[in-house]
């Protein structure tokens, strides 16, 4: 069963509607309802159309959290081959929360990091929700410089609330453990791709998402603070979450026209939660029409990196 959104609700009346006619007619309790079944299709499609051409902020939050979204592991499954996990921070353990390994990218040799959130009780648990502890992180740096050492390209996926504020996690050092990601991004000799495929958050996106090319599926988000931490921080008052979510500017569109973003990957209609593997395809496209570019280019790319991110704070 499809996951609605409140402000999804005239369109499940629809939907529900249409489910209920179909097995009226597959059980034979009804006339012939097919020509009152297209029109509620129509009207469907319509309804849906006109909700997320003129979606809000807030909206896309909830849009880019949704439980049907397309997760790091779909992503994995639906554009790589012969994948192969790593685990482990060679320290203290194996946080799933980050997965990550080596794989061929339409034959092509990758390294591939991401963050997975999970997509049931027992999955999210594992995961953690993704939200990466420190080990986590330590584990995302032993592959880039794995990737660096073989110089093969590093594909990110990022889609986290934040990194883990537990106890244990501050303990063991979660602000270094982010910064020194956060550095080893930026010191790969080696091309970096990095897509925001739902929530970006805070400095445990950044950890990951510091690459030559940022994007962003349409409806996700990228963000310093969570809307309802902005929130409870500006205005102690977490209701406020939607005022926060449009001052903070952290659609795909606003992220795109400040210049923070390389491009926005489009979603079908209704996101990507409806058609999973159409925006899955629309990515793998991304991906290798940059790699392409990158093959071809004669490019310092730790200096162009560079050169990205110190061009973001000459501007804003």
């Amino acid at each position: 069963m499809y996951n609605y959104l409140d402000f999804e609700k005239p369109v499940q009346d629809l939907e529900l509607k249409i489910l209920e006619l179909k097995k009226l007619a597959e059980n034979g309790e009804a006339v012939d309802v097919a020509d009152e079944i297209n029109r509620l299709e129509k009207r469907s499609r319509d309804a849906l159309r006109d909700l997320y051409k003129a979606l809000t902020p807030w909206q896309k939050v909830q849009v880019a959290r949704h439980p049907d979204r397309p997760h790091c592991v779909d992503y994995i499954k639906g554009l790589f081959s012969d994948f192969t996990p790593l685990a482990g921070d060679r320290n203290f353990g194996d946080d799933q929360a980050i997965v990550g390994g080596f794989a061929r990218f339409r034959g092509e040799p990758v390294a591939v990091i991401g963050q997975e959130k999970g997509s049931d009780t027992a999955s999210r648990i594992k995961h953690n929700f993704g939200s990466v502890r420190p080990e986590g992180y330590r584990k995302a740096v032993r592959l880039m410089e794995l990737a660096d050492r073989f110089k093969i390209p590093l594909l990110t996926l990022v889609d986290t609330a934040g990194a883990y504020p537990g106890v244990g996690a501050e303990e063991r050092g979660q602000a270094e453990a982010i910064a020194r990601s956060t550095s080893a991004c930026l010191a790969l000799k080696v091309p970096s791709i990095s897509v925001v495929i739902g929530e970006g958050g805070s400095g445990g996106a950044i950890a990951i998402a510091t690459a030559n090319r940022v994007y962003m599926l349409e409806h996700a988000i990228y963000s310093v603070i969570s809307p309802e931490g902005a929130a409870s921080i500006l205005w102690r008052d977490t209701t406020r979450s939607k005022d926060a979510a449009t001052n903070m500017k952290i659609t795909a569109q606003d992220l795109l026209e400040m210049k923070i973003i390389d491009a926005i990957v489009p979603e079908p209609m209704g996101g990507a939660q409806r058609a999973p593997e159409t925006v899955i395809a629309a990515t793998g496209d991304l991906i290798a029409k940059t790699m392409k570019d990158f093959a071809g280019a004669n490019t310092d790319f730790r200096e162009q990196r560079r050169e990205k991110y110190l061009a973001m704070g000459r501007s804003l």
